[in-house]
């Protein structure tokens, strides 16, 4: 049994804060570098530069590329093998947040009354934690801070069975084009079918992860993928939902079984600033 001290986690998930807020990835970079190629509208275009040139100041002045700096969403794969010692777990990883948004001067978003008081928690805690047991020795750690503007776009529906493959298609379109600007595209479309009411949402939010040069490895749903994608596209929201031909860079499926009479489907959708970070501890 392999011995990890919590403060290796606090450690960890404190950088992984800082860096998914400052650090947009290569795949996505890439991904609108390859839409601005395409985009033939003038504001489009310049909007695209415009993400671009934002992405590599945050990167060189080491600050965050968006003013909201978000939820902290945790997805931790906890080897079996391993012991945590030192403390609690669950503690370690909101007092990485905490540190992390306090030394990396993000935003503290997270109040600590939905309703009544609303009052800013000052830390960005508590952070939602997604936690899952899987076999080896290690911890993986991944830390995808979430943006209020795409967040209250997403949704989640309760479709039959009968709706069959035509009614996701027609949801997952209808959800982008009711959300216009608000989720400041170019967008990530994360969609999650199966399981139960919240599982699908979480396999939403979950899909957002896999990196955008990589396929979906169903044939079927790739496929699917792909056709949302232009069917998206051609809506000509486009970037900032000025227009243009780059509404999403992506859309992003995963699924698992469900009820006989059930047939869940989310839609997570993400802003431009596709934001997660990875730790192997």
């Amino acid at each position: 049994m392999r011995e990890v001290n919590i403060a290796e986690i606090v450690s960890a998930v404190r950088k992984l804060c800082i860096d998914a807020n400052i650090y947009l990835d290569k795949d996505v970079v890439e991904r609108i570098q390859d839409s601005l190629k395409a985009e033939d509208s003038p504001i489009a275009r310049e909007i695209l530069e415009q993400i671009l040139m934002n992405a590599r100041l945050a990167a060189e002045e080491q600050m965050p590329m968006c003013q909201d700096t978000g939820v902290a969403v945790v997805f931790v794969e906890l080897g079996q093998e391993v012991h945590v010692i030192g403390g609690d777990f669950a503690e370690a990883i909101n007092e990485g947040v905490r540190q992390g948004y306090r030394d990396g001067y993000l935003r503290k978003s997270m109040v600590d009354d939905s309703v009544f008081e609303r009052k800013n928690t000052r830390d960005n805690t508590p952070a939602i934690i997604h936690a899952e047991v899987v076999p080896g020795a290690s911890i993986k750690i991944t830390v995808a801070p979430k943006g209020a503007g795409s967040e209250n776009m997403s949704e989640v529906r309760m479709m039959k069975p009968a709706d069959g493959i035509e009614g996701i298609k027609g949801f997952v379109v209808e959800r982008v084009r009711k959300s216009g600007g608000s989720p400041c595209p170019p967008i990530v479309v994360g969609v999650g079918i199966g399981g139960n009411f919240e599982q699908c949402a979480y396999l939403s939010k979950r899909a957002l992860l896999r990196p955008l040069n990589t396929s979906n490895s169903d044939p079927r749903w790739n496929a699917v993928e792909v056709e949302l994608l232009k069917r998206i596209n051609e809506l000509g929201i486009g970037p900032m939902g000025l227009g243009g031909r780059t509404t999403a860079l992506a859309v992003q499926i995963l699924t698992m079984p469900c009820h006989i009479a059930s047939m869940p489907v989310a839609v997570n959708l993400q802003c431009h600033a596709q934001r997660h970070k990875t730790a192997m501890i």
